[in-house]
């Protein structure tokens, strides 16, 4: 199936070609056509996916080419927000839609001025969009297509509420779709307060998303994890990695830590200001930093090409998380490395991390002892010597030449 054969305009097709995009994914295929008829749609599927485009293709097609807001999008993060404003404003040529961002981190007033124009569409965070309508600088009353995007994560985040604030505002004859990897409860009931019989898309993830992925576990106690990823770094040196942490302030920390040791690494957490995410990822993405320590602000929404390793220095808080982690790696049918620390005190979690993505690390129940404090368990090794263990990572990604040349250059830091 292409894209011509979803009715989707020409020009749109001819753009989307441009960009690489030839075929539509499976949840494409089947969130158009529903999106486009006007139904309330609920789309369960997981991230990378496609339904970015999935829900912004129909919508740009009933939007009406006049100076009034008529759509808008809700993001849990200002990264994903960017993203789909990244789409969005991709498409704007040929589909003549004026979009707008709405989120914490930049210049209120300069928002406010953006806002005067009347913009079809709208994609925001919800505290921003809701700050900007507390003052009567936004006007959703005209508003009859709303996206609720990666609404499991709105709601960990704390932001239901608002969410339905946000809704409320809108025009009462307003379609609504609902993105969510998960439908959790509440989730449910956000849908039964606001939806009129909707269309209920599930799209099964493809089995093969982890598989071109070496996922490891490495049994480590708290005070040592970093020593050892240290080790990690120095014996099989990624292009690009990201490292995950459970709290702002250990990226801070651990981003010190490493760049005393000679590590090219940036941190990425929400204290940053909007201008100074945007300067750590353009860094990231152009390779001008090899470490890219975070928070799980990063594990949604963002695409950066050339990701070789994914290391969480504390381990996701629920399955879910693991897989948005990991796959921030492994993309475009290229191989990556997924490397996970647990401690004693976390061996529940990773047995639910085991369940869901039907994969066991065989950790078994023995404790940390001082002679075996540093090996890694690998799902498929044999408990070799700590020598034998150490595998340099090659990686398949086909980039640039000077990617490529880049990639060459890396050598092991020195240890101070």
């Amino acid at each position: 199936m292409t894209f011509n054969d979803l009715k989707i305009n020409p020009k749109i097709c001819e753009a989307l070609k441009k960009q690489g995009i030839i075929e539509p994914t499976k949840v494409q295929e089947k969130v158009i056509p529903t999106i486009r008829s006007g139904k309330d749609t609920i789309i369960q599927s997981k991230t990378g996916t496609g339904k970015t485009l999935a829900f912004l293709l129909p919508l740009f097609e009933r939007i009406k080419k006049i100076e009034v807001t008529q759509a808008l999008i809700i993001a849990p993060t200002r990264e994903l927000a960017l993203q789909i404003s990244k789409v969005a404003t991709n498409l704007k040529d040929v589909t003549n839609i004026d979009s707008v961002i709405i989120c914490g981190g930049v210049d209120f007033e300069r928002q406010r001025d953006k806002l005067k124009r009347h913009p079809q569409l709208i994609i925001g965070t919800p505290g921003r969009l809701l700050d900007h309508l507390s003052r009567k600088a936004i006007d959703l009353s005209k508003v009859n297509k709303v996206v609720i995007d990666e609404a499991d994560e709105l709601l960990k985040l704390g932001f239901i509420e608002d969410v339905e604030n946000l809704i409320t505002a809108t025009a009462n004859d307003r379609q609504l779709i609902l993105c969510s990897a998960t439908i959790p409860e509440r989730i449910k009931s956000l849908a039964n307060q606001f939806m009129y019989k909707p269309q209920i898309i599930f799209v099964e993830p493809e089995k093969m998303t982890l598989d071109n992925i070496k996922q490891s576990v490495i049994k480590v106690k708290t005070n040592d994890k970093l020593q050892k990823l240290c080790e990690i770094l120095e014996s099989d040196p990624p292009y690009l990695a990201m490292i995950f942490c459970a709290k702002k302030e250990e990226t801070t920390w651990l981003s010190i830590e490493l760049a005393q040791r000679g590590f090219e690494v940036d941190a990425l957490n929400g204290d940053l200001t909007q201008q100074q995410r945007n300067f750590v990822l353009k860094k990231f993405r152009e390779a001008k930093l090899q470490l890219l320590v975070t928070t799980d602000i990063a594990a949604r929404g963002l695409d950066i090409e050339g990701v070789t390793h994914v290391i969480s220095f504390d381990i996701p808080p629920t399955p879910t998380d693991y897989i948005h982690r990991i796959g921030r790696t492994g993309r475009a049918g290229q191989s990556g490395t997924a490397i996970t620390f647990v401690t004693d005190q976390e061996i529940d979690k990773l047995r639910n991390i085991e369940i869901a993505i039907r994969k066991n690390f065989n950790l078994g129940s023995k404790k940390i002892s001082p002679q075996n404090k540093n090996s890694s368990v690998k799902n498929n090794s044999n408990q070799n010597k700590p020598s034998q263990q150490k595998k340099t990572f090659k990686t398949q990604n086909k980039k640039s030449i000077k990617q490529k040349d880049r990639r060459q250059e890396i050598k092991k830091p020195r240890r101070k």
